[in-house]
This record gives structure tokens, sequence and C-alpha cells, in this order.
């Protein structure tokens, strides 16, 4: 069985070629339980939350002859640990073959998880954000920053990227290493003005109360929600959602555990059938992405083991060749 670091990780994919790799992936599809989503409660602080996110090939979309796979994540999101400078999420991958379960490797999670978040956005992002969108805004400065750029980079024209974040430092130092990726990057405290400069904002926080304001978005603008992973967290307002064309990664688990979607739901600013179509149904040309140039488009994301299992097997197959 193979141990995979997460610089392996980082070495073995491209934001290009895993946008690709995901496009693919949803299209052909996988078997995809809902995945098991616990709370852990401690005495004191945040409680920490334990995912467990299994896939596996659909056996109907795989060619003769070979076995398939079959992955799991488990991951915990633990919100105290940015105080004590840790990543908030942690993670392991375990790939198995899928005939036989044999382990064949086991991924760092951590780093597998920010490639496919970060490449999903950037997939939905090429349906969703107008073609010739430069200006994008990440609010937020954890690890997903510099991916998310990369990403929506990869299908999109990005010629400006702005970071704003709750504590300025850390968005700071994001832009400046951005900067040395020759990327235009810069920090900016003025969030709703950012917004609504912006052609692309793309949201990756652990926020619970609205970040990104209806009120202030332009037509045309591409608003990417990645954070809210629960039903009492949220990154937008009503207005945002009520205003924009709403597409989600996967319809069953946005609607039970995505802030943005639930509470707008809860409050009737979003009615269920208004969801515009999921990330199965735009890549296989189901349903159809951004209709106009002065349409705003909203994509949910909560994190689809089938993104995991795709990004899994990607690192698996390039690895286990060198």
């Amino acid at each position: 069985m193979l141990n995979i670091s997460a610089a392996q990780v980082d070495a073995c994919l491209t934001s290009a070629d895993l946008v690709e790799t995901l496009r693919t992936a949803f299209r052909k599809g996988a078997v995809q339980p809902v995945r098991h989503h616990h709370t852990v409660e401690r005495p004191e602080g945040s409680d920490s939350t334990l995912l467990l996110m299994p896939a596996w090939s659909d056996f109907s979309t795989v060619s003769s002859g070979e076995n398939g796979y079959v992955g799991v994540k488990i991951a915990t999101v633990s919100p105290d640990n940015n105080a004590i400078g840790k990543p908030a999420v942690m993670a392991v991958y375990l790939l198995m073959n899928g005939q036989t379960g044999e382990p064949l490797a086991l991924i760092d999670g951590q780093s597998l998880t920010v490639w496919r978040t970060a490449c999903a956005s950037g997939l939905a992002a090429s349906y969703l954000a107008r073609e010739d969108a430069s200006r994008l805004l990440i609010v937020g400065a954890g690890a997903l920053a510099p991916l998310l750029a990369r990403a929506h980079s990869a299908v999109r024209p990005i010629r400006t990227v702005r970071i704003w974040n709750r504590s300025p430092e850390n968005a700071v130092k994001v832009a400046a290493a951005l900067r040395d990726e020759g990327m235009d990057a810069a920090a900016v405290d003025d969030l709703d003005r950012a917004v609504a400069e912006a052609d692309i904002v793309s949201c990756a926080t652990l926020s619970s109360t609205p970040l990104v304001r209806g009120a202030v978005l332009k037509p045309g603008t591409h608003v990417d929600l990645i954070g809210a992973f629960t039903p009492t967290m949220r990154e937008s307002d009503d207005e945002a959602v009520a205003r924009a064309a709403v597409f989600v990664d996967t319809r069953a688990a946005a609607v039970k555990e995505a802030g943005d979607i639930v509470q707008a739901l809860k409050s009737g600013a979003l009615k269920e059938e208004d969801i515009r179509g999921d990330l199965y149904e735009l890549t296989r040309g189901e349903k159809p992405g951004r209709k106009s140039a002065d349409e705003i488009t909203l994509f949910k994301s909560v994190g689809a083991a089938i993104e995991d299992l795709a990004a899994g097997i990607a690192v698996y197959e390039r690895c286990s060749r060198t």
C-alpha cells in the first residue's frame, strides 16, 4: 500500500487537469451514499465535526476488465484549531481495489480536500461565471485561498485577485504568496466594496453569519460558496440567494446540510424547485448554466465524496507510475 504525502499530492495535480478529472467523474457518476456527519462535543471551546465520506466506482460506467475503486475519507473539522496555528480540517483518504477491497493507498486528506474543493468550484465556474470574468475576490484566507485563485484562473481569464479576511494579516500573507506566483493579488479591508467590484466572489470560511450581501452584488457576478457545511452556518444572506440563479454540487446534501441553502429554504427566500441544477446535470448537459451576461449565479458546495474519489484515483494512478 502506498502512503502518499501532501507534497506528493501537490506534485501529482494541476488545477486545469483536476477540473477536467472532476468534469469526467460527475458526467460518469459513482455510488455515493450520504456522508456520515457527527458532532463531537467538547467541554470547552467549539464542537468538532467528524465526517465519513464513502464512494465507489459505478460499475455500469467502468470499462470491461477494470476493477474500479472504493474510497473513504475520514475528516474532522475543528474551528478552534485556527487559534493554535493548525488547519481547521484534518483528514486521511483510504483508496481500495473495487473488486477485492485490498487497500491501495493512504493519501494525505487535507491536501486532497483543498485540491478537490477548489477545483469543484472551478468546474462550476466553467458553466456559471461569465466567460470574460477577470476580477476574483476570495473571502477567507485559509488553506483553500491560493488553490481557489489557481482553480478559477484555470477556467476564466482572471487578471486581479483580491482577498478579504477577518484577520487582515492572513489576507496579506496569502496575497504575497500569490504575487510570488505572478498574480496581481492584494488584501482588501472593505468587504462590501470588494464584493461590488468582483466578477467572481469565492467564499471559503467557517462563518455562521452572512458575509456576502445580496444588496451589493452587481449584475453578472458569480458567487461561489464553499463554507457553511452545516445548517447553522452561513456565508450569504437571503437577498443574495433570492437574486441569484442557484446551483449546488449535489442536491441531496445541499438541501440537508448547506446552511446557505437550508436557511434560505426555511425563510422562503428559496424554494427547492428553484435550485436550477447540480454538477451532475451541468456536466451532462441536462441543465443549462449561465443564461445571460447580467444574470447573478450562485454555486453552493458542501463537498461530495465523488470528488474525493476522483482526485484520489488521479493521485494514486500517477504516484504508482513513479
